[in-house]
């Protein structure tokens, strides 16, 4: 697991990001992604980094399982269910997304209601048989399957997480007839029947694609070892990721927090909002000492109850397109010009997107992007902005200050999200912003924020490819124990733990990890008694206590004296990788001298802005704005107001003049 052995690629929607760490240091890459087959561009990324340093292990972060869900392209899923309760998906929570909306219409289940079959049985909540698995009704079930051309099989039934003997028969008997099953108790032992069947059920959806991609992925790189990245911000090996697909819905933005975690640990910043700009979405992470993660999600309408790092993503990227709607507002995304055809300037497309407005206004430079390796076209920019500019009764100018404007509006409230609605001041916190967009966005955004310190990493446009290397290999097992915390007997608890950290030691083993390589971390998830929702704490005589602390800081309140209950007991396993250094030069202060030429290409009025190449700021290097530092992966613009230095890592550190947004 040597870092010099490994590349870490990240599949976005516009560019696939390649990082290999080598014995000299990191080499870097970026490609345009082919969405039709992903693989295309990851090959060709991998053999170019490849060539003449051997045959290096790839980690891999995968959006096709995400892709498959929002598109509903995934697997012809069966459901079979405890006889009685067959429509427990398509009930839901009863929860409504629109409150005063009385026509708003329900989500499509993944499952086709003619595919889904109740069996005869029955478990009480705590796993007493009631009625067995009726041997006829199950034979009956098998003979139903057998036409319908089904992908796979998702079996949920009542209580299984309690008592999995019935699901385990239900299960081996359709494996018998050769069908692929996915069964609830092997993907989340946890009490909630809807949310249990809702993660199998995704589980199911997206397995047999993962299935095929992965398997089509590890023939055509030749014997190289491949792990993809899940969304807990850890890694699992591409055998374990085809059997819990559903796992790395998140990959690439937990890759990018992991990633930025590393760096501002380095750089000495524990506390950040991770600010991840890409092609297609903005993803955000508020990172105190470490990421905070959560184990309710949802993917498209559909509920998530894996561990997860807690992301909020926004559909506010380099080309999300600008559209005026129906009341005659400027709109900015979700929808996204994607890699084809991208942005107008990037050659192809026809629509204006936030990287055309951030090129109209001068804070691209049109040579310079992605190093110097393509050129963008400012006249066709000029082009897609023009019919709107004349819709909206605007300038040019006027109307690209306007996406601007509207794309950092939406970029605001995912960060309040995670911020200030979590219970966190984030004026405590630096923003650390990358991805290709990130840096050029940050300093407005912080400002907004009231935030002093914006940290743009020195590999700020393949931070998550960079992250894929220095996520441990990390696996999370679960049950459910539903027990009073004041009366709770710890040995029994303790006897759980047991039986979930045996296995999480053998598979962690598996992977090639042993002895002091393997970290096991105990965590519970506690309630006051009558919450439908949980609060996740280490398990330690003062859980408790770390509770109450907890809910008070995230909830605003807390009572010390209401009883609590102890909902689920949680392992996380982690196999400890060998993590690629960051090479720190001793910083030598020195004024940045103006660039005497050169100068953005504004299309719109004014000279534009100066441009500095980031390859040429050496640590120590300080000046202010207004100025572009452009760099191969990712550009940063620094306002007039700011002053900015390079540290010793190469990181660019903006500080933020308060005053008027």
């Amino acid at each position: 697991m040597s870092p010099v052995s490994r590349i870490g690629v990240d599949t976005g929607g516009t560019f696939t990001d390649f990082v290999h760490a080598t014995p000299d240091g990191l080499r870097v890459e970026k490609r345009r992604s082919t969405p039709a087959d992903p693989s295309v561009a990851i090959l060709e990324g991998v053999a170019s980094l490849s060539a003449g340093h051997g045959t290096p292990d790839v980690v891999h972060g995968s959006t096709v399982a995400t892709n498959a869900v929002l598109e509903r392209k995934g697997a012809r899923v069966a459901l079979v269910a405890t006889a009685g309760f067959e429509d427990v998906l398509r009930i839901g929570r009863q929860t409504r997304p629109a409150l005063y909306d009385i026509q708003v219409p329900a989500p499509r289940p993944l499952v086709d209601p003619a595919l889904t079959f109740g069996v005869i049985e029955r478990l009480d909540a705590d796993g007493r048989v009631i009625e067995p698995v009726d041997a006829a009704d199950l034979d009956r079930l098998v003979v139903a399957l057998r036409p319908l051309s089904i992908d796979i099989v998702a079996v949920c039934l009542l209580h299984a997480y309690a008592n999995p003997a019935h699901e385990q028969q239900v299960a081996s008997r359709l494996r018998a007839e050769g069908l692929m099953v996915c069964a609830s108790h092997e993907v989340l032992p946890e009490y909630r029947e809807y949310e249990r069947w809702s993660t199998t059920v995704l589980n199911a959806y997206v397995t047999p694609l993962m299935d095929r991609y992965l398997g089509a992925l590890e023939r055509e790189l030749r014997g190289r070892r491949l792990s993809i990245m899940q969304s807990n911000g850890g890694s699992i090996s591409a055998g374990a990721a085809r059997a819990q697909a559903v796992r790395t819905v998140l990959s690439g933005p937990a890759a990018g927090v992991v990633g930025a975690r590393a760096v501002a640990h380095a750089a000495g910043f524990p506390r950040v909002i991770s600010f991840d700009m890409g092609g297609t979405s903005t993803d955000v992470c508020l990172i105190d000492g470490a990421a905070s993660m959560t184990a309710v999600s949802a993917i498209g309408d559909f509920p998530l109850r894996v561990p997860v790092i807690d992301i909020h993503t926004v559909g506010a990227g380099g080309g999300s397109i600008a559209t005026v709607d129906a009341g005659g507002a400027l709109r900015v995304g979700p929808e996204s010009a994607g890699a084809r055809p991208g942005p107008a300037c990037y050659g192809e497309g026809t629509s204006l997107t936030v990287t055309d407005a951030n090129l109209l206004l001068g804070r691209l430079d049109a040579d310079l992007f992605l190093g110097g390796r393509m050129s963008l076209d400012v006249s066709r920019a000029r082009a897609a902005a023009e019919p709107l500019a004349r819709t909206l009764k605007l300038s040019v100018a006027a109307l690209a200050e306007g996406v601007i404007r509207v794309a950092n509006a939406n970029m605001e409230r995912a960060i309040r999200v995670v911020s200030v609605e979590r219970g966190h001041d984030p004026r405590r916190f630096a923003l650390l912003a990358f991805g290709g967009a990130g840096g050029m966005h940050a300093a407005d955004l912080a400002r907004a924020l009231e935030i002093g310190t914006v940290v743009v990493p020195r590999h700020a446009g393949v931070l998550s490819a960079l992250g894929m290397l220095v996520a441990d290999v990390t696996r999370d097992y679960s049950a459910s124990v539903l027990r009073p915390s004041r009366s709770i007997d710890r040995k029994t608890v303790d006897a759980v733990f047991a039986s979930l950290t045996k296995p999480a030691a053998a598979d962690l083993s598996a992977e090639g990890f042993s002895g002091r390589r393997q970290t096991i971390e105990r965590l519970v998830d506690v309630r006051y008694v009558g919450q439908a929702y949980e609060i996740t704490v280490p398990w330690t005589p003062g859980f408790e206590r770390d509770f109450h602390t907890r809910h008070q800081r995230t909830f605003g309140y807390s009572n010390a004296e209401r009883p609590t209950e102890v909902v689920n007991v949680r392992v996380r396993a982690s196999g400890l990788v060998d993590k690629p250094r960051f090479p720190r030069v001793t910083p030598r202060r020195h004024r940045v001298s103006r660039p005497a030429g050169k100068r953005t290409s504004r299309a719109t009025a004014g000279r534009g802005l100066p441009v500095i190449r980031w390859e040429a700021l050496s640590p120590g290097a300080f000046g202010s704005g207004p100025v572009v530092i452009a760099g191969a992966e990712a550009t940063v613009v620094v306002p007039a107001t700011d002053r900015f230095h390079v540290d010793g890592f190469g990181n660019v550190i903006l500080t933020i003049a308060r005053g008027r947004r």
